[in-house]
């Protein structure tokens, strides 16, 4: 057995955003290829969940909007 992992995934280019449970400390990452697959995808999950929106990250960085 070895050791995990330290260094953090870089993220594959498109638009994230993160799902959680209500009062949750943590969540997972949802990515989609266009904007628009995004925000129907936060309206879908903001229902029953806590949704953040990341943004846009090209080659593993977020791009600033």
């Amino acid at each position: 057995m070895g050791r995990p992992p330290t260094r953090p995934k870089k993220l594959r280019d498109g638009f994230y955003i993160e799902i959680r449970n209500k009062d949750a400390k943590s969540g997972i990452k949802i990515r989609r290829d266009t904007r628009k697959e995004m925000l129907s995808a936060v309206k879908e999950y903001e229902k029953t969940k806590d949704v953040v929106v990341l943004g846009e990250y090209k080659d593993g960085k977020a791009i600033d909007e």
